[in-house]
């Protein structure tokens, strides 16, 4: 049977039991789960179109909540570098590939109500497919989330409890009420169902790319899912021998709110040794990603270890720029969902060697053009 397992003690618990964080340690699980072989390119075709027709990967299968998720096109906008079109999901934004997955699960654990917390994308994530699963669900978001996010959670029918603070005051709130009897935290960072759908993003890659993936994925680093997604992957597609080597994985934060950069270029195995603060992440326009504690910051710096991978950052200005840029190429996409172009764009002194593929995250109807 499927368990959840601390990484950091070894604790169980059953997915059933509605625990959502390790009883020892309060930090967060992973998933004992092993792929099925027999994954081919050749048997895709007639599939869903949506990233459940990778059924022999994931952890759930026969889902009832679906929206049509996943399959975003991959297109060229350099010759070495390709983007990966997520903000074109149900919700627009990347967060569908887990936020279906947690709604799927806690539809078939039948609790009284679903909390989250999110500086906007997991939420209203979380929000739609609650409403496909007809679950009552409430997000706590951070008070300076964009109006235009906190509009899209309400008109799904979710509960919003706007905290006074940031991101690391609202996720504290969430989890209060996760304690509480009969609820399901559907977490995007604790609950590793989430990674299980973020994965989903390389095998479409790995799919595109007709069996191979590209030498450098390029990801946007807060809470760290859709990396450790990536990781996760690209360790599976690896021992299923479906391809020969794993591509570097590379991470990209905002100069103003880096904590896992600093304690990466430091050497520090996690932000405790790495001089990352316990207090909010300072203003930034990649709001998705100023995360100042990421609970799996250990894991998040080994993947990128293990990968050969390193850490990015941006500026403010060239969030803006590379914001503008894509627009220019017909890309509306948010300031979070744009870090990791301007890391690598044109004249970028850090671009990865050979191919790249950056994610664009989310829709710009979501948080509108930087001033």
């Amino acid at each position: 049977m499927t368990t959840y397992r601390c990484p950091q003690d070894g604790t169980r618990s059953p997915i059933s039991a509605l625990t959502w964080c390790c009883p020892v340690c309060r930090g967060p699980w992973d998933l004992d789960f092993t792929p099925t072989p027999g994954l081919a390119l050749n048997a895709l075709s007639g599939r869903a179109n949506s990233l459940w027709r990778f059924e022999e990967i994931l952890p759930l299968s026969g889902p009832e909540v679906s929206l049509g998720e996943g399959r975003t096109p991959l297109v060229p906008l350099t010759d070495t570098v390709s983007a990966k079109l997520d903000y074109l999901m149900p919700t627009l934004s990347f967060k569908d590939r887990g936020a279906v997955m947690l709604a799927e699960l806690a539809r078939r654990l039948s609790p009284d109500r679903v909390v989250a917390d999110s500086s906007g994308n997991a939420g209203t994530s979380v929000a739609a497919y609650c409403a496909r699963a007809a679950l009552p669900c409430t997000v706590y978001v951070p008070e300076d989330t964009s109006p235009k996010k906190t509009e899209q959670i309400r008109a799904h029918g979710a509960r919003v409890v706007t905290v006074p603070g940031g991101r690391e005051a609202t996720a504290l709130a969430a989890r209060a009420a996760a304690d509480e009897p009969g609820v399901f935290y559907a977490s995007h960072v604790f609950n590793p169902y989430f990674l299980h759908g973020t994965k989903t993003y390389v095998y479409e890659l790995w799919e595109d790319l007709g069996g191979r993936l590209p030498d450098a994925l390029v990801v946007p680093v807060g809470n760290g899912t859709l990396l450790l997604g990536a990781a996760l992957a690209t360790a599976e597609l690896h021992a299923l021998g479906l391809i020969a080597a794993r591509p570097r994985l590379v991470a990209v934060q905002a100069e103003a709110a880096s904590p896992l950069a600093g304690a990466f270029r430091a050497g520090a195995k996690d932000l405790a040794a790495g001089g990352g603060t316990p207090g909010e992440a300072a203003p930034t326009l990649a709001e998705g990603i100023a995360i100042p504690r990421p609970p799996r910051a250990r894991q998040i710096l080994a993947a990128v270890r293990a990968s050969g991978g390193t850490f990015l950052t941006v500026s403010e200005d060239e969030i803006r720029d590379a914001q503008r840029d894509l627009a220019a190429r017909g890309f509306y996409v948010e300031t979070t969902g744009v870090a990791c172009w301007a890391a690598v764009r044109d004249g970028s002194a850090h671009r990865p060697p050979g191919s790249v593929v950056v994610p664009l995250c989310g829709a710009g109807a979501k948080t509108g053009m930087a001033d």
